[in-house]
């Protein structure tokens, strides 16, 4: 089968290659000219054939926007976009709407697999008309992994993102959770092997997985995670999928704790700690740090000397 891609970075590209040694004729296009096939988006859609088909892989917002709405000024009656980067359900909606005023079909696809895909395949998730998902299904094929599971046609348009959002939202939890698990094994006195206490729980244990593994690596290669910074960015979808729970009135306390501590990494002073500090100090006066680095009472620190008001 035929498929234009546009965006060849390191999803795109790996996508594009795995379909290529699928069989099929890939288009590339990227605003970087040594990654493309074509010069511009207009040359993509002249080098397919009617009816065509072209799979989005740009970052979700605006650069998305600017590409569905170049490709409904050159794409014909009966052509299919999809959009398989990171959108917001409601904004596939909106682009499927658009396009299909001038009869261009939409599915949007969520992607999962990061770097390994092109090796172990994708997980695909996809949300649009059950005619144009059967006949995209030979590309949804080749680019999901081997066997039964992997791919899901979720529902209508929409749908496909809207797995992916929680989907990604349960891996902002179970990221956190081995994440305060190894800061506890590493303040303990008493573990001394925690890469090997993560490695053994990789057979035979319920939280074995392929994060788990994947967690595993990174201490081969540094034990302590010594190299590292405590930073973490979020992408959308972590945003959304609390965001959704709040619309749809559902409880997702540890989803939405995970998607906090992501910002708390990016405060090397945390302002809200300012304020526990200054609280701790005046109740109790416990000692506090100043911002050059010493540590003290505070000059103002009350000690037992203020009278606890009255509580009515």
């Amino acid at each position: 089968m035929q498929i234009g891609m546009v965006g060849l970075g390191k999803m795109g590209g790996n996508m594009a290659e795995r379909l290529r040694r699928g069989g099929h004729e890939v288009v590339g296009y990227d605003h970087h000219r040594e990654a493309s096939d074509v010069g511009s988006l207009k040359e993509l859609v002249d080098r397919l054939e009617t009816p065509r088909a072209v799979w989005v892989m740009v970052p979700a917002g605006a650069p998305t926007q600017q590409t569905v709405d170049e490709l409904g000024k050159l794409l014909s009656e009966g052509d299919v976009v999809i959009d398989g980067g990171n959108s917001h359900y409601v904004d596939d909606q909106k682009h499927a709407a658009e396009l299909a005023e001038k009869g261009i079909r939409f599915v949007d696809c969520g992607v999962s697999g990061g770097v390994w895909g092109l090796q172990n395949g994708y997980a695909l998730m996809c949300g649009g008309d059950d005619s144009v998902v059967q006949h995209m299904m030979p590309i949804f094929e080749t680019l999901k992994p081997e066997g039964e599971d992997g791919f899901v046609h979720a529902g209508a348009v929409g749908a496909g993102h809207f797995a992916k959002m929680v989907h990604n939202g349960i891996e902002y939890g179970m990221m956190q959770s081995f994440a305060e698990g190894w800061e506890l094994l590493e303040a303990s006195d008493i573990v001394t092997d925690v890469k090997g206490c993560f490695s053994s729980w990789r057979t035979g244990t319920v939280i074995r997985s392929w994060l788990l593994d994947l967690l595993v690596r990174a201490l081969d290669s540094d034990e302590h995670l010594e190299e590292l910074r405590g930073y973490a960015q979020d992408s959308g979808e972590g945003r959304w999928t609390v965001q959704a729970a709040v619309d749809h009135a559902v409880p997702l306390p540890v989803i939405t704790a995970a998607l906090y501590a992501r910002f708390a990494s990016r405060q090397e002073d945390p302002p809200a700690m300012k304020v526990v500090a200054a609280l701790r100090n005046q109740f109790g006066g416990h000692a506090i740090a100043s911002a050059e680095g010493s540590v003290g009472m505070g000059a103002d620190s009350p000690g037992a000397d203020v009278t606890p008001p009255k509580v009515r």
